[in-house]
């Protein structure tokens, strides 16, 4: 297994790299380039979250606690809240990742388990879509996708280090991070819950919808009927 020099070295050198090619080659500004990158560094800790303790999982929630309430500092601000609001909420945000969501993680989760998976990374996209600082879709696109290179490249790494190149020998956890099913199956309906939930929210997301010429999907959970709309959205 990858240590967390190995994977936060890797992370930031790839996030480097993808928001140059986007600002060189297609013209993305700068500032969004260095958020970007920024994104995909941290992406690479984030299966890390899964871990019972130690450095990933305390330098994880860090960064991710201080990353989420300055990439809704936009969204605040296109609600019109007074900057005090926005002060208030982003301490909020902050205590509930670091001392909400990371408690529940050690608890829920298992270390290799589901959020160390490609659909774990397919999850961190489209949060970071739906969660996007820019009224830009394609800026927002190209975020996501850095927080998936970067989630990625966590789980390539753990695979590589799953065979002992020296002593010619496969380890154990060869497999168990870039895969689709885990062996829990109550993990697996949760994943894919998940994953399911966020891909109907950006159904409903309008400039992603307007982009393809298709209305969004409006979901009210009180009326079911939603669900026949969805297959129209491709014919």
């Amino acid at each position: 297994m990858a240590d967390f020099k190995t994977h936060i070295t890797t992370s930031t050198i790839l996030g480097i790299g993808y928001g140059a090619v986007g600002h060189i080659y297609f013209g993305v500004p700068a500032p969004h380039c260095v958020v970007t990158g920024t994104l995909c560094s941290v992406a690479g800790m984030l299966p890390d979250l899964d871990s019972d303790s130690g450095i990933p999982l305390r330098e994880t929630l860090c960064f991710v606690s201080v990353l989420v309430p300055t990439m809704l500092w936009e969204r605040f601000l296109q609600l019109g809240w007074h900057p005090e609001y926005i002060i208030f909420a982003a301490v909020v945000t902050y205590l509930a990742i670091r001392f909400g969501i990371g408690p529940m993680f050690r608890k829920y989760t298992v270390h290799r388990g589901m959020w160390h998976s490609i659909p774990a990374a397919m999850i961190a996209g489209l949060v970071t879509f739906l969660f996007g600082m820019s009224n830009d879709l394609g800026i927002r696109i190209f975020k996501s996708w850095a927080v998936v290179l970067g989630f990625m490249s966590h789980l390539m790494l753990d695979e590589i280090y799953s065979v002992d190149w020296r002593g010619q020998r496969i380890k154990k956890s060869l497999g168990t991070a870039m895969k689709w099913f885990g062996p829990s199956r109550w993990g697996n309906v949760s994943a894919y819950g998940k994953l399911l939930l966020l891909i109907l929210l950006a159904l409903g997301d309008t400039a992603l919808m307007n982009h393809f010429g298709r209305d969004p999907i409006k979901i009210n959970f009180a009326n079911w009927s939603w669900i026949t709309d969805v297959p129209q959205l491709w014919r």
